[in-house]
């Protein structure tokens, strides 16, 4: 079984459209199916997801649309602490990217999802809100540059000490291992900036269905897909 698996929900909008729903019904049966899947995480003891919610170019999307997302998150994640959910299965929830762009009252319902499920320890939730693999880079070689400052580091001290692992440190993601799998859906085949850094030896699984139209069927078969492969690490 993959240790972290990363899940690009891609579709939302054109099965909304072919089904004759609003967009914001769409993301909502996103929401739901996003549930469902970390169900099947669960069941599987996978330890690790990270989802992609929203991500910096979104946040230029139409503000109506943009703002149907955020009222999703808004409503979904405490829901999903209200009901048990979180708790039955043991999910811990870390929202990653930039969250400072984001309304003060989403940040306050991120910070509330993870003061409240910190304690739970069977499957860590990473949820992408305002995330950019590119941003995150630059987020984390600048964090690294500024405690090479605060240390009053020397230039070549500085030059010297800029390593993939000394850069990784400061990844939103730090302490996860990189996705072992990253799966996509609605049929596009590219990351589109997601976990850029992470993903450099991921196993990559793209599904033709829409988000909300995903099926245990498509997620076991990702799995399988993933275990039939052999993994070289670029040996």
């Amino acid at each position: 079984m993959p240790r972290h698996l990363g899940l690009i929900q891609d579709g939302h909008r054109r099965y909304a459209r072919e089904a004759g729903l609003s967009n914001l019904n769409g993301y909502r049966l996103g929401a739901a199916k996003a549930e469902e899947v970390l169900s099947w995480c669960s069941e599987l003891r996978i330890p690790m997801v990270t989802l992609w919610w929203l991500s910096t170019e979104n946040l230029g999307r139409d503000s109506a649309d943009v703002g149907a997302v955020l009222d999703v998150i808004d409503s979904t994640i405490p829901e999903w602490t209200r009901s048990g959910f979180t708790e039955q299965l043991g999910i811990r929830i870390r929202a990653i990217g930039q969250l400072e762009l984001l309304p003060d009252a989403v940040q306050r319902t991120l910070r509330e999802a993870e003061s409240a499920t910190r304690q739970h320890d069977r499957l860590l939730l990473n949820v992408g809100v305002g995330y950019g693999g590119r941003q995150e880079i630059i987020d984390a070689v600048r964090s690294y540059l500024h405690e090479s400052f605060m240390r009053r580091d020397q230039p070549e001290e500085m030059l010297h000490g800029l390593t993939v692992d000394a850069v990784a440190k400061y990844l939103y993601t730090y302490d996860c291992p990189d996705p072992d799998l990253i799966i996509r859906t609605s049929g596009e085949v590219r990351l589109s900036g997601f976990m850029l850094w992470q993903s450099a030896y991921s196993e990559f699984y793209f599904c033709d269905a829409y988000w909300p139209a995903f099926r245990k069927l498509d997620f076991l078969r990702a799995i399988r897909s993933y275990q039939q492969r052999q993994r070289r690490f670029g040996k």
